[in-house]
Protein backbone atom coordinates (compact mmCIF):
# COMPACT_ATOMS: atom_id res chain seq x y z
CA UNK A 1 0.00 0.00 0.00
CA UNK A 2 1.61 3.15 -0.75
CA UNK A 3 2.13 6.48 0.92
CA UNK A 4 -0.98 8.18 -1.03
CA UNK A 5 -3.37 4.99 -0.35
CA UNK A 6 -2.43 4.91 3.50
CA UNK A 7 -3.54 8.45 3.98
CA UNK A 8 -7.02 8.07 2.00
CA UNK A 9 -7.66 5.25 4.38
CA UNK A 10 -6.81 6.94 7.09
CA UNK A 11 -9.27 9.98 6.09
CA UNK A 12 -12.15 7.47 5.60
CA UNK A 13 -11.76 6.02 8.83
CA UNK A 14 -11.58 9.30 10.41
CA UNK A 15 -14.75 10.17 8.67
CA UNK A 16 -16.82 7.16 9.62
CA UNK A 17 -15.56 7.42 13.31
CA UNK A 18 -16.92 11.40 13.30
CA UNK A 19 -20.29 10.42 11.39
CA UNK A 20 -20.95 7.42 14.32
CA UNK A 21 -19.52 10.51 17.11
CA UNK A 22 -22.54 12.48 15.68
CA UNK A 23 -25.16 9.65 16.16
CA UNK A 24 -23.87 9.03 19.61
CA UNK A 25 -23.77 12.20 21.07
CA UNK A 26 -27.30 13.36 22.35
CA UNK A 27 -28.46 16.15 20.60
CA UNK A 28 -25.92 16.31 18.22
CA UNK A 29 -27.49 15.67 14.68
CA UNK A 30 -30.43 18.22 15.76
CA UNK A 31 -31.21 20.12 12.79
CA UNK A 32 -33.13 23.74 13.21
CA UNK A 33 -37.14 23.35 12.98
CA UNK A 34 -39.56 26.16 11.84
CA UNK A 35 -41.28 26.86 15.64
CA UNK A 36 -45.29 26.50 16.05
CA UNK A 37 -47.12 29.81 15.50
CA UNK A 38 -49.28 30.95 18.45
CA UNK A 39 -52.65 31.06 17.79
CA UNK A 40 -55.59 32.74 20.08
CA UNK A 41 -56.82 30.97 22.98
CA UNK A 42 -60.16 31.68 22.23
CA UNK A 43 -62.91 32.48 24.39
CA UNK A 44 -63.76 29.15 25.38
CA UNK A 45 -60.77 27.72 27.66
CA UNK A 46 -62.44 25.67 30.15
CA UNK A 47 -64.07 28.21 32.81
CA UNK A 48 -64.21 25.44 34.85
CA UNK A 49 -61.91 22.90 34.55
CA UNK A 50 -63.55 18.83 35.06
CA UNK A 51 -62.61 17.40 38.61
CA UNK A 52 -61.36 14.29 35.54
CA UNK A 53 -58.61 16.46 33.55
CA UNK A 54 -55.70 13.65 32.73
CA UNK A 55 -55.22 12.56 29.28
CA UNK A 56 -57.88 10.35 28.46
CA UNK A 57 -60.77 12.50 26.94
CA UNK A 58 -63.05 10.14 25.85
CA UNK A 59 -63.42 8.25 29.19
CA UNK A 60 -64.61 10.05 32.47
CA UNK A 61 -64.34 9.17 35.87
CA UNK A 62 -67.17 7.62 36.92
CA UNK A 63 -69.19 6.97 33.90
CA UNK A 64 -69.46 4.34 32.18
CA UNK A 65 -69.91 4.77 28.09
CA UNK A 66 -66.82 6.11 26.17
CA UNK A 67 -67.56 9.93 24.19
CA UNK A 68 -69.35 9.96 21.03
CA UNK A 69 -66.94 10.92 18.12
CA UNK A 70 -63.72 9.09 16.43
CA UNK A 71 -61.89 7.98 18.89
CA UNK A 72 -57.95 9.74 18.28
CA UNK A 73 -54.55 8.52 19.69
CA UNK A 74 -52.84 12.00 19.93
CA UNK A 75 -49.57 12.25 20.37
CA UNK A 76 -46.42 14.02 19.74
CA UNK A 77 -43.00 15.84 20.55
CA UNK A 78 -42.13 19.06 22.09
CA UNK A 79 -39.05 20.27 20.94
CA UNK A 80 -36.74 23.44 20.73
CA UNK A 81 -35.63 24.85 17.66
CA UNK A 82 -32.91 22.64 17.59
CA UNK A 83 -34.95 19.84 17.54
CA UNK A 84 -34.15 18.80 21.20
CA UNK A 85 -36.72 17.29 23.24
CA UNK A 86 -38.24 19.33 26.40
CA UNK A 87 -38.48 17.72 29.40
CA UNK A 88 -41.28 18.91 32.06
CA UNK A 89 -43.59 20.72 29.89
CA UNK A 90 -46.97 21.10 30.91
CA UNK A 91 -49.19 20.44 27.77
CA UNK A 92 -52.92 21.43 27.47
CA UNK A 93 -55.81 20.31 25.28
CA UNK A 94 -59.14 21.48 25.03
CA UNK A 95 -61.92 21.11 22.51
CA UNK A 96 -65.31 20.92 21.65
CA UNK A 97 -67.45 17.71 21.50
CA UNK A 98 -68.97 15.69 18.86
CA UNK A 99 -71.98 18.35 18.84
CA UNK A 100 -69.81 20.95 18.82
CA UNK A 101 -70.01 21.95 22.40
CA UNK A 102 -67.28 23.45 24.82
CA UNK A 103 -67.60 23.49 28.30
CA UNK A 104 -67.96 26.86 29.09
CA UNK A 105 -71.12 28.67 30.36
CA UNK A 106 -70.79 31.03 27.33
CA UNK A 107 -71.16 28.15 25.23
CA UNK A 108 -75.18 28.45 25.47
CA UNK A 109 -76.18 26.95 21.65
CA UNK A 110 -78.91 24.19 22.38
CA UNK A 111 -76.93 21.25 21.34
CA UNK A 112 -76.93 18.76 24.11
CA UNK A 113 -73.40 18.67 25.63
CA UNK A 114 -71.62 15.17 25.74
CA UNK A 115 -71.24 13.70 29.26
CA UNK A 116 -68.58 10.88 28.59
CA UNK A 117 -66.36 13.39 26.72
CA UNK A 118 -63.77 15.70 29.19
CA UNK A 119 -63.34 18.52 26.71
CA UNK A 120 -60.05 18.91 28.33
CA UNK A 121 -56.92 16.73 29.48
CA UNK A 122 -53.14 17.89 30.91
CA UNK A 123 -50.02 15.99 30.10
CA UNK A 124 -46.52 16.83 31.02
CA UNK A 125 -43.59 15.63 29.30
CA UNK A 126 -40.76 13.36 30.65
CA UNK A 127 -36.73 13.49 29.01
CA UNK A 128 -37.98 12.50 26.18
CA UNK A 129 -40.28 15.26 25.33
CA UNK A 130 -43.21 13.61 24.29
CA UNK A 131 -47.23 13.55 25.21
CA UNK A 132 -49.96 11.56 24.52
CA UNK A 133 -53.93 12.26 24.80
CA UNK A 134 -57.01 9.91 24.06
CA UNK A 135 -59.52 12.38 22.74
CA UNK A 136 -61.90 12.79 19.60
CA UNK A 137 -61.48 13.66 15.96
CA UNK A 138 -62.14 17.45 16.13
CA UNK A 139 -65.83 18.28 14.42
CA UNK A 140 -66.50 21.09 12.77
CA UNK A 141 -67.40 24.70 15.21
CA UNK A 142 -69.77 27.26 14.00
CA UNK A 143 -67.85 29.84 11.74
CA UNK A 144 -64.64 27.19 12.23
CA UNK A 145 -62.47 24.84 11.03
CA UNK A 146 -62.50 21.86 12.90
CA UNK A 147 -59.98 22.57 15.52
CA UNK A 148 -58.06 21.74 19.14
CA UNK A 149 -56.77 24.13 21.33
CA UNK A 150 -53.39 23.34 22.56
CA UNK A 151 -51.30 25.49 25.36
CA UNK A 152 -47.62 23.98 26.33
CA UNK A 153 -45.76 25.90 29.33
CA UNK A 154 -42.59 25.02 30.43
CA UNK A 155 -41.11 26.88 33.99
CA UNK A 156 -39.30 30.27 33.10
CA UNK A 157 -40.39 30.12 29.37
CA UNK A 158 -43.13 32.26 27.93
CA UNK A 159 -46.16 29.60 27.27
CA UNK A 160 -46.98 29.15 23.82
CA UNK A 161 -50.88 28.49 22.58
CA UNK A 162 -51.45 27.31 19.53
CA UNK A 163 -54.74 25.37 17.58
CA UNK A 164 -54.23 22.21 15.52
CA UNK A 165 -56.28 21.59 12.40
CA UNK A 166 -57.30 18.35 10.40
CA UNK A 167 -56.03 17.78 7.46
CA UNK A 168 -58.40 17.42 4.77
CA UNK A 169 -60.79 19.19 6.39
CA UNK A 170 -62.80 21.57 3.67
CA UNK A 171 -63.40 24.30 6.00
CA UNK A 172 -59.03 24.55 5.89
CA UNK A 173 -59.97 26.95 3.20
CA UNK A 174 -61.99 29.77 4.82
CA UNK A 175 -61.14 29.33 8.44
CA UNK A 176 -59.94 33.09 8.96
CA UNK A 177 -57.54 31.96 11.63
CA UNK A 178 -55.95 28.88 10.03
CA UNK A 179 -55.31 31.20 7.13
CA UNK A 180 -53.66 34.30 8.87
CA UNK A 181 -50.59 32.52 9.45
CA UNK A 182 -49.13 33.61 6.39
CA UNK A 183 -45.90 31.67 6.14
CA UNK A 184 -46.69 28.86 4.54
CA UNK A 185 -43.84 26.37 6.15
CA UNK A 186 -45.31 27.75 9.70
CA UNK A 187 -49.23 27.39 8.40
CA UNK A 188 -48.65 23.56 7.71
CA UNK A 189 -47.23 22.57 11.23
CA UNK A 190 -50.63 23.29 12.40
CA UNK A 191 -52.31 20.89 9.79
CA UNK A 192 -51.92 17.37 11.04
CA UNK A 193 -53.22 14.30 9.11
CA UNK A 194 -55.68 11.98 11.18
CA UNK A 195 -54.84 8.18 10.22
CA UNK A 196 -55.77 4.65 10.87
CA UNK A 197 -54.53 3.96 14.77
CA UNK A 198 -52.51 1.03 15.43
CA UNK A 199 -54.03 -0.16 17.83
CA UNK A 200 -57.66 -0.11 17.26
CA UNK A 201 -58.59 -1.51 20.71
CA UNK A 202 -57.53 2.09 21.97
CA UNK A 203 -58.63 4.33 19.06
CA UNK A 204 -59.89 4.46 15.72
CA UNK A 205 -57.92 7.11 14.30
CA UNK A 206 -53.79 8.25 15.34
CA UNK A 207 -52.60 11.51 14.75
CA UNK A 208 -49.03 13.48 15.57
CA UNK A 209 -48.67 16.86 16.02
CA UNK A 210 -45.10 17.99 16.85
CA UNK A 211 -44.91 21.55 18.32
CA UNK A 212 -41.50 23.48 18.33
CA UNK A 213 -40.39 26.04 20.78
CA UNK A 214 -38.41 29.57 20.57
Amino acid sequence: MNQTTTRLSRRRLLQTAASVLVLLIPGAAASPATPTPAQPRGPFYPDRLPLDKDNDLVRVEGRDDLASGEITDLWGNVLDVNGRPVEGALVEIWQCDANSRYIHRRDDRRAPRDPNFQGYGRFETAADGRYRFRTIKPVPYPGRAPHIHVAVRVPGSRRLVTQMYVKGAPENRWDWLLNGVADDAARERLIVDFKPAEEPARAKLRAQFDIVLT
